[in-house]
């Protein structure tokens, strides 16, 4: 029958350290916040499950090593009682008493003495047990064997093999530091050995240094111009930037993502200002700053009025005696990166906006989906039957911006900057003369980005976007590039959300599954392969709408009662699960569901016949199909409270009326008008799939 731990205690009264680093070439700045996290959640398991009791968890991260130090870790793993249990009582013993072959093999098994089995009650019976004690292990050992695997598993967005190794890690390992107290924790990993040396600076601290406690490893880092805590490195750079902004009268622009970056990147940081020629302010706000961001991981610098000024702020790696070397050398490098930028930028303007779509044809959007070009006819076709559907007297612009939405992909800047698409579309267009709503859709349409990003801000946009969002997650979906675990490489979950908030926010009255059939008609046009193309589609969006409805506090099962209806109008299924997660706040809500499901039981694989009135001989019958009539007469989307009155006569109908009459024409009207009422209830959830919460 298995295992079961009936006590746990502890003899160990003494607790040490535990410091592991990880030493390595440099991690990307992008894959440390993973990596860390990774590491603090293994050991924190390979702790909890080994029984050691353990205390405060620190977690240090650098573009060099990755490091977790626990205060007062238990010397020992806790003691263990186990009880095994073995076969019943009436077959481990015979009628006189004694150990059968059953038992002898059972305690055989167990390593004891058959003296030592005891008999246990359980809920199936009485059965023989054995109780196992088990002396907690040296954590100093468990710990030597369980960390190299710990390591090799560590989670990444990427990783590489190096020289000869067989293992993979996000950037080759160069030591590995283990102490439990004062003790090197002894293991290997592909021919590299633990030790309790680490190392300081790159340039400014060469030599290995030797760590004698764990406590003393931050100490000792920092005497080595390391600072291992990247909060306290982050807490720096604010303040040093801070620092610098008062002293000046400026302010850095806002970027979280960079300054996240930068911290990632440095181990020792020192903030510098810089300038470049003011010439270069004539060139888009948005060019300026993804220059400094994008290669030189620089923060742009604004008046209080948020213009942007001649100057930046650098995060270097070094001491502050070389802010002069570093800044002249900053500068250089982008001027640079703004004269090409420059360059760019004039020789785009060379030809409107519109010239560029003609080269789309050039340019393959993917392998098995043609070029940009047939990718902006799609977009384009979509946004056809939209603009036709709502009746828009703007279909003209809509196209227009449509077919120039990709344009920009061509132009140099974008394929120096390709963070900047539809930025640059935007501003070539409004300087080609275009429509400014055109001109804001080529920018808008890629609204939302990222979780947080606004939506599109007009109709244009919102109809551009929601046809360039569904075109991709069709064509992705009809090749075979669908979403599995969590790899997503073209973003198709972030933009399945993006389109179900569009139509939310705009209150679109289009369903999913008619935008998905109208964009596989881009790429199929045969239409059994797009219905089942379809169906992998929609699970892909009910997915999606079941975790936004959940993060928005509805239930699961109220989820899964509307999703279940194959209505997929966004609006109305938000709408259905307000009106039904509020009517089972009602009293009444367990009667009525109650009858629904008496309903949905009897109905099972039931198809729906003629229903005919002069057939309703029984009163509770004729009661109930007079109450349905009074109930479908005055059903509305505001107003399914309504059906709180069919509980009664539907109940009384199952306790009254025989539904399976030994007249099979009597069968099947009594049945028709049961179909009739579930298809009331299923105009507003599936009650089947429903959780009673009453007592």
């Amino acid at each position: 029958m298995g295992n079961k731990e009936i006590h746990n205690f502890s003899l160990s009264t003494s607790h040490f350290p535990f410091l592991l680093e990880i030493g390595t070439e440099e991690i990307p700045a992008s894959f440390i916040p993973q990596g860390i996290e990774s590491l603090k959640n293994r050991v924190i398991k390979l702790l909890y499950d080994a029984s050691i009791d353990f205390g405060n968890i620190f977690e240090f991260a650098t573009p060099r090593r990755l490091a977790i130090y626990i205060e007062n870790v238990s010397e020992r793993q806790k003691d263990r009682k186990t009880e095994v249990i073995g076969p019943p009582e009436k077959i481990a013993f015979d009628e006189k008493g004694k150990p059968t072959k059953a038992a002898l093999g059972f305690a055989k098994s167990q390593h004891i003495d058959i003296k030592n089995l005891k008999v246990i009650r359980t809920d199936r019976g009485k059965y023989i047990a054995a109780v196992i004690e088990e002396k907690g292990k040296k954590t100093k050992d468990i710990l030597a064997d369980s960390l190299p695997k710990l390591i090799t598993s560590l989670q990444f967005p990427k990783t590489m093999r190096w020289d000869n190794n067989t293992m993979r890690f996000a950037r080759p390992i160069r030591w590995i530091t283990a102490l439990f107290g004062t003790e090197i924790i002894p293991f290997e990993l592909d021919g590299l050995k633990s030790s309790n040396t680490t190392k300081g600076h790159r340039f400014m601290s060469r030599e290995p240094l030797q760590i004698k406690d764990p406590s003393s490893y931050m100490a000792l880092l920092l005497n080595n111009f390391v600072i291992a805590d990247f909060k306290e490195r982050r807490k720096i750079i604010l303040e040093q930037i801070k620092k610098i902004e008062s002293a000046t009268n400026c302010k850095v622009h806002d970027d979280n993502e960079l300054l996240n970056t930068v911290t990632f990147l440095v181990e020792y940081p020192t903030v510098t200002l810089g300038n470049f020629g003011a010439e270069y302010l004539s060139l888009p706000g948005e060019l300026l700053i993804t220059a400094m961001k994008s290669h030189q991981k620089y923060f742009s610098v604004e008046d209080k009025n948020g213009n942007l000024l001649p100057h930046f702020m650098l995060v270097s790696n070094t001491k502050p005696e070389n802010n002069d070397i570093v800044r002249k050398g900053a500068e250089r490098v982008l001027r640079a990166r703004l004269e090409d930028a420059r360059f760019y930028y004039n020789k785009d303007q060379k030809k409107p906006l519109w010239d560029y779509i003609e080269k789309l044809k050039d340019v393959t959007f993917q392998e098995k989906l043609g070029s940009l070009y047939e990718k902006a006819e799609r977009i384009a076709f979509l946004c056809s039957f939209l603009a036709d559907a709502l009746n828009l007297p703007a279909k003209e612009k809509i196209l227009r911006a449509s077919m120039l939405s990709k344009a920009d992909l061509i132009t140099g800047i974008v394929r120096e900057f390709p963070e900047l698409q539809g930025y640059m579309g935007m501003i070539y267009a409004r300087n080609s003369g275009e429509d400014e709503e055109v001109a804001s859709a080529i920018y808008e349409h890629y609204m939302p980005r990222f979780s947080g990003d606004a939506l599109p801000s007009n109709e244009i946009s919102a109809i551009i976007s929601l046809a360039d969002k569904m075109d991709n997650i069709v064509s992705f979906f009809f090749i075979g590039l669908i979403p599995t675990g969590s790899e997503d490489p073209f973003a198709l979950r972030r933009q399945a959300i993006g389109i179900i908030n569009i139509l939310q926010n705009r209150d679109y009255p289009f369903s999913i599954d008619l935008l998905i059939d109208k964009a596989l008609q881009g790429v199929e046009s045969y239409p059994p392969a797009r219905n089942q193309i379809s169906n992998k589609i929609l699970g892909f969006f009910e997915q999606r709408l079941e975790g936004m409805l959940l993060d928005e506090g509805y239930s699961h099962d109220i989820i899964n009662s509307v999703l279940s209806t194959g209505n997929w109008n966004v609006r109305d299924i938000k709408n259905r699960i307000r009106t039904l997660s509020a009517m089972r706040e009602n009293p009444e809500f367990p009667e009525l569901l109650t009858a629904a499901k008496r309903l949905y039981n009897i109905l099972v694989n039931m198809k729906a016949g003629e229903l005919k009135e002069n057939l309703l001989t029984e009163p509770e019958e004729k009661e109930l199909y007079s109450v349905l009539l009074d109930v479908r007469e005055r059903l509305t989307d505001a107003n399914f409270n309504v059906l709180f009155e069919l509980k009664d006569p539907i109940n009384l109908f199952f306790d009254k009326v025989l539904v399976m009459d030994k007249n099979p024409e009597i069968k099947e009207n009594r049945l028709a008008l049961l179909l009739y009422i579930k298809k009331i209830f299923d105009s507003l959830g599936d009650f089947s799939k429903i959780i009673s919460t009453s007592a």
